[in-house]
């Protein structure tokens, strides 16, 4: 491992000749902006390049870039501006976004930095946001979540990830995986931080964007005891690496000491359902907006993520529809569950981030727990609840009711007050 964690206050501000010599050695940007976007010297912010920043080429993780030379910013970008954050660069995505693992075979994926000596996944697809955050060399990041893609690189890389439900955060400038299952979320080193940033992203723009704006104010201020937290047991998930299932035990009595009643859950169907469902829609949407793309360029890109987009190729807009209505029927069977409980509570991966060498493709442990999120249009979070005996990082997720960003951010901030992680970063003198 890289050594022991510490804590922000421990590590000296980073400057710009810093964050590029970093930034290569761990993979993490496409570009970096010398001097930042907008305040340099407010809050700093990177952007998953999946998103427009005008003037920019918008690569989407691929060798062939989605947009060229965008004529703006997308709504999400200007919207920090406006706020007094400064851009500081663009960072590696999975290509096109589609995968959990935060691989990427065409133009290399980032470094986990909770590893000097062995290349760990660094989870996806917003992989380059999750690393930029955890090695300090941004305040906060943008990224997207189709399956998990904000939550999965969050607990992989030991910081905070908070997806909004859809209609909170607008679209426009974000290029699109899945439509309806597509959010834009943050990631930082603290709930406070992470919850900030979403208020600052968030609101009507009269498309994609209905509801908010989002006070984070309020709910950071908000009580958690006295209220009921569905507990997704042990035996409800795949198999769950042992240290995380012993972080998970204690996280639940912590939350216990919080006042929070916490009870077993028994979701209206097994929660692995969830799962498949999500997935085909990925690919069924996703080859409807990117099958063009992957025609032309199918041969410069990943096989494992082309192979994802033509699963959706044959599906006909008759059985699309029909996976949206039964999408529908499951989105308001589990409303009326998830109605008495505060929040419905699990690990955020059921792994820790494994050695990038020994990542099987074709299966997607990575996101077993997070795509439930998308499937049934919930926010959720992953807070950092502990390290392995590996001294890996572990995420503990929280999804909330619909259109309940402010008690997922309320139980993240009680938990992560209780936890002791206090923004605890990897130790980066290894990779000096």
């Amino acid at each position: 491992m890289s050594g022991d964690p510490i804590r922000p206050s421990e590590r000296p501000p980073i400057d710009v000749d810093e964050r590029r010599r970093l930034g290569e050695r761990l993979h993490v940007f496409t570009q970096v902006f010398e001097p930042p976007l907008g305040n340099d010297s407010g809050p700093t912010f990177a952007v998953k390049d999946l998103i427009d920043v005008a003037g920019v080429p918008t690569g989407g993780g691929g060798k062939v870039p989605l947009a060229t030379c965008p004529a703006a910013h997308a709504t999400v970008v200007q919207r920090l501006l406006d706020a007094g954050y400064g851009a500081v660069g663009k960072t590696h995505t999975v290509e096109l976004a589609f995968g959990g693992w935060g691989t990427n075979r065409a133009v290399g994926a980032p470094w986990n930095p909770w590893d000097a000596k062995v290349r760990r996944a660094p989870g996806g697809s917003s992989s380059g946001s999750a690393v930029a955050v955890a090695a300090g060399l941004c305040d906060v990041a943008l990224g997207t979540d189709t399956g998990g893609s904000v939550r999965i690189p969050a607990a992989a890389s030991g910081v905070v990830g908070l997806k909004p439900g859809r209609g909170l955060v607008p679209t426009r400038g974000v290029h699109d995986l899945a439509p309806s299952l597509d959010t834009v979320g943050t990631l930082a080193r603290s709930v406070p931080e992470a919850a900030r940033m979403l208020a600052a992203i968030s609101g009507p723009d009269g498309g994609s964007a209905r509801r908010g704006p989002f006070d984070a104010e309020a709910a950071l201020a908000t009580q958690v005891g006295g209220g009921r937290v569905a507990a997704l047991p042990l035996e409800a998930m795949p198999t769950v690496h042992p240290d995380i299932a012993e972080l998970y035990r204690q996280t639940l009595t912590r939350l216990e000491a919080l006042g929070v009643k916490v009870e077993p859950a028994v979701t209206p169907r097994p929660f692995s359902d969830y799962f498949l469902p999500n997935g085909w829609l990925m690919s069924a949407e996703g080859w409807r907006v990117r099958g063009a793309h992957i025609q032309a360029h199918g041969e410069e890109m990943d096989p494992w993520v082309r192979q994802r987009f033509e699963a959706g190729r044959g599906v006909s807009d008759a059985e699309l529809a029909g996976a949206q209505a039964q999408r529908a029927e499951a989105q308001a069977r589990f409303g009326a569950w998830m109605a008495p409980y505060a929040a419905l509570v699990s690990p955020t991966a059921p792994i820790p981030a494994p050695p990038i060498a020994e990542v099987d493709e074709t299966v997607s442990p990575f996101s077993a727990l997070t795509r439930a999120a998308n499937y049934l249009d919930l926010p959720a979070a992953s807070v950092p609840m502990g390290l392995t005996r590996e001294g890996l990082p572990a995420g503990f997720q929280i999804m909330g009711r619909t259109g309940d960003e402010a008690t997922v951010v309320a139980l993240a901030a009680a938990f992560e007050r209780l936890s002791g992680w206090n923004g605890r970063m990897p130790d980066l003198s290894g990779f000096a």
